[in-house]
């Protein structure tokens, strides 16, 4: 049987095959894999007991009972998704299922190596990537106060060929006290640190990348390794609107009725920072849904003094953002001149 340690070419050129029980794999898996489970959560847990209670051999016996008859179904699963590529076959760290797995995959003919150290050798891969984190590229880091519409900004440099990454949408939530509305922030932090990993490793070489500014923790994830300390290194840019057009750009966002409840919870988890009257009145502006007062009393009562307020940097560039795509376009030609030497 063919073994095999982790490099990302195997991303491209491998179908990858999770083999563990899908709670393993919905906390995190390598990009790409497919679950495969051999053992489902339940038989997983009994396993489990059984080799501390009674030792491998009665664990390892029990197991061949539980899932002998699932093997013809998932080497045809299997082998449909691989389509005539090799597989590569992982569980937790490069133990029994996966190499029960790949020696069936064997005997079936098929091209199957398992991998080295299984899921535990990948996450080292990834844990080393960020310890220290060494981008191969500039890091152009859009900073500004809320409302500015800094991620459509990103939406908009994407569309036009930029190298963008958006670290709110990779971690579900925008990174604010009423950042998890319309959002399901149900990922790990394993999870996200995999998503950011890929989507670095997918960015285009020789381009600058762009992301904008965030704390180190986003919602209930933060970013790994020395991430952040690198980003606030980065090239900074700062951009500004009017008050007017950041109240207008937060009402199109969250101006939702279906988001009202939700809204209301997450006023009160800043009562403290805004002060008891404040917060009431501001409340009162939401139940008689009066947007424009309500998201104006946000941005000039909490967001202003609480984002930035201890800023000391100075920006290395100042962007004007009341058009987006004038914005886009500005934007483009300070890092032509400035990170592509044009």
């Amino acid at each position: 049987m063919e073994t095999t340690p982790f490099n990302e070419e195997l991303l491209d050129s491998h179908l990858l095959v999770d083999v563990r029980s899908p709670l393993e794999y919905q906390e995190d898996h390598i990009p790409g894999a497919i679950n495969v489970p051999l053992l489902d959560n339940e038989e997983r847990v009994e396993i489990g007991i059984l080799h501390k209670e009674a030792g491998p051999y009665a664990a390892r016996r029990r197991g061949l009972e539980m899932t002998a008859h699932r093997f013809p179904d998932m080497v045809r699963q299997i082998a449909d998704a691989a389509c005539g590529r090799p597989i590569l076959v992982y569980c937790w760290r490069g133990g029994l299922r996966s190499k029960t797995v790949t020696s069936i995959l064997d005997l079936a003919g098929l091209k199957a190596v398992q991998l080295i150290g299984g899921y535990k050798s990948y996450r080292h891969v990834v844990g080393d990537y960020f310890n220290p984190f060494l981008p191969k590229t500039p890091l152009i880091v859009l900073h500004g106060m809320t409302g500015i519409g800094k991620t459509t900004l990103l939406q908009r440099l994407e569309a036009r060929g930029n190298s963008v990454l958006d670290l709110e949408g990779l971690a579900c939530h925008r990174g604010s006290a009423f950042g998890q509305l319309g959002l399901n922030q149900d990922l790990t932090q394993k999870r996200f640190e995999t998503l950011l990993w890929d989507a670095i490793r997918k960015a285009p070489a020789g381009q600058p990348l762009i992301l904008e500014g965030e704390s180190e923790r986003i919602g209930r994830v933060s970013l790994p390794g020395d991430f952040y300390q690198k980003m606030a290194q980065g090239i900074r840019v700062w951009c500004h609107a009017s008050l007017e057009t950041r109240v207008a750009r937060l009402i199109e966002e969250y101006g939702l009725p279906e988001y009202k409840e939700d809204m209301g919870v997450a006023l009160q988890r800043i009562r403290k920072k805004l002060g008891g009257k404040r917060c009431d009145e501001l409340a009162e502006n939401l139940e008689r849904w009066e947007m424009e007062e309500f998201m104006k009393g946000l941005v000039c009562d909490y967001y202003d003094k609480v984002y930035y307020k201890n800023r000391t940097w100075e920006a290395d560039y100042q962007l004007d953002m009341e058009d987006f795509d004038l914005a886009a376009g500005e934007l483009e030609r300070f890092l032509a001149s400035t990170c592509r030497g044009e």
